[in-house]
């Protein structure tokens, strides 16, 4: 039997799309692309940041990896590994976890860039520019490589360098200024 993929023309026609799967896709082109999963490594460092922005926030406004961005540009959209939302989002995203272009932008968006190179690129240039142009304040590249953590913060439509981040250094989320949190808690979590 012969299978063909689907072709969207549209993100309205991919959003009523559902395969039945437990799939992630991005879409690229029109053409589904699935996402592979996330290194045991990653998970354990978005695991320890979603529990500490729980505490600060609440949980019903943290989401990990199964949030969906529409962003402009290819793909069409994204699935951060860490979002911290609006309250306005908790009603909106009870139906589908998906925010759209229409909707305010989260206020936070964590990617922990994954081996290889075109991950990396993926996420300090890619994603940079797409949640940059969907106006998301503030955004941290969390690099398990380099155990560093870059925050970016939107200032007149552009992202500037809040700091790397490494070893010992406090983080300085400006969106979170009550987060007390040392780059080596990130990443030895023991």
């Amino acid at each position: 039997m012969l299978t063909t993929k689907p072709r969207f023309t549209s993100f309205e026609d991919y959003l009523t799309y559902d395969d039945n799967s437990e799939g992630v896709y991005e879409l690229f082109n029109g053409e589904l692309i699935e996402m592979l999963p996330e290194s045991g490594l990653n998970v354990e460092i978005t695991t320890f940041l979603l529990l500490k922005f729980a505490a600060l926030v609440g949980h019903r406004r943290v989401r990990g990896h199964g949030l969906e961005l529409e962003v402009r540009g290819e793909p069409k959209n994204r699935f951060p590994d860490l979002t911290i939302i609006r309250e306005e989002h908790i009603q909106q995203l009870s139906q589908r976890n998906t925010i759209r272009l229409s909707m305010s932008p989260p206020l936070l968006v964590i990617e922990v860039v994954s081996p290889g190179e075109i991950q990396r690129e993926r996420d300090y240039i890619a994603k940079r520019i797409q949640y940059q142009d969907c106006a998301i304040p503030e955004y941290w590249i969390v690099d398990p490589q380099t155990e560093t953590i870059l925050i970016l913060e939107l200032s007149s439509n552009t992202y500037r360098e809040v700091g790397s981040f490494r070893n010992d250094d406090l983080l300085e989320s400006p969106g979170f200024k009550e987060l007390k949190l040392q780059v080596s808690e990130v990443f030895n979590q023991n």
